[in-house]
């Protein structure tokens, strides 16, 4: 355990050497992996300058850092809040990292983590098996590792990670599929938007093709290509899979940002309701677009669990009770229906 003065000058240090700090997010019409509120002051976490690192102060002798992989969407930016909300409450001093999708700034600040003397780590990784090396400093610095979110390489996780929390992203892919299958019985010409870099959204495609079930064969997918899990990216795709194939019926996108840029060319298209889009993530603003029929269906994803789980597991680990049950803890995922959306349309789940 550290004094809380050490911890507090080593955090300072440390926020000068990184790029990216906790700032505010895009909302979800211009984010990736979905958006919600940064976090506030309410939540503890300081809104710092872009080359600056959040740090919350403590009035125990623990510290956690989360190195995420962007604060860019809401999904991140909404664990990272749950965090410091948890560690204020709990007097943790905390600090959040952000590499921006830039994996060698990642392993930077993973390397500074590994020298600051943190208690515990809370890690999303901008490539799975990009950051062996940075994964390999933290344990050999003593600090447990929790990977949340999106796991590293199995490898890594029997290696180096204490445990691994995430969304079930295969059961919400499969969810997705199961109702795409039901509203196109036929089958449809379809387009995925998917990410393949990241082993989640992978996990969701390889669900959705699994959920379409039976039926399968009766959908042709005329385009598949990496909408790069952002909405300008997605849009622009989706313009040009729409113009090539007049027929299209659905897409199937990754995430919310993906599937609100897929939404955007459909109604500049004016095929809002013609063509369908299907998401995963059930951020605020994927509620509002199912909300507005601009969404068929969408599966949930749940970083507030994920946020609350990792933490009280990482807190009982610290405390001395060492035995991890589940080396992976996947939460379960759910489609979510107009009347759930309605109530919980300003909140991630």
């Amino acid at each position: 355990m550290k004094k809380k003065l050490i911890t507090l000058v080593l955090c300072v240090a440390m926020a000068t050497s990184v790029l990216v700090g906790c700032g505010a997010s895009k909302e979800e019409t211009a984010a990736p992996e979905t958006e919600a509120p940064a976090a506030t002051e309410e939540a503890g976490t300081e809104t710092a300058a872009s080359e600056e690192a959040a740090t919350t102060e403590a009035a125990s002798d623990l510290s956690f850092a989360f190195c995420t992989n962007t604060l860019n969407n809401t999904f991140q930016s909404s664990i990272d809040s749950k965090f410091s909300e948890l560690c204020e409450a709990n007097g943790i001093a905390y600090t959040c990292l952000d590499p921006d999708y830039d994996l060698n700034t990642q392993l930077s600040q993973l390397s500074d983590v590994a020298n600051s003397g943190y208690d515990a780590v809370f890690i999303i990784p901008v490539d799975s098996a990009g950051i062996t090396s940075g994964l390999a400093e933290i344990k050999d610095a003593g600090i447990p590792i929790f990977n949340v979110d999106t796991a590293v390489i199995d490898d890594d996780i029997d290696t180096f990670v204490t445990e691994f929390v995430g969304t079930n992203a295969y059961m919400a892919g499969q969810l997705v599929g199961e109702q795409m299958a039901k509203d196109y019985p036929d089958g449809a010409k379809i387009a995925v938007l998917d990410f393949p870099s990241n082993e989640s959204c992978v996990d969701r495609v390889n669900g959705f093709l699994e959920g379409l079930g039976e039926n399968a064969d009766k959908f042709e997918i005329v385009a598949q290509q990496d909408g790069q899990a952002a909405l300008d990216a997605s849009m622009g795709l989706a313009e040009d899979i729409i113009i090539a194939n007049p027929e299209l019926q659905a897409f199937f996108c990754i995430n919310d940002p993906s599937a609100l840029g897929a939404a955007a060319a459909v109604k500049s298209a004016n095929k809002t309701g013609e063509i369908g889009v299907y998401s995963i993530d059930a951020s605020p603003d994927g509620k509002q677009a199912l909300l507005d029929g601009e969404f068929t269906a969408v599966a949930a994803q749940v970083p507030l669990q994920i946020a609350e789980y990792s933490f009280d597991e990482a807190t009982r680990y610290l405390g001395g009770d060492t035995e991890i049950a589940e080396k992976k803890v996947y939460l379960d995922s759910h489609l979510v229906l107009e009347d759930e959306a309605k109530e919980t349309i300003s909140d991630w789940q």
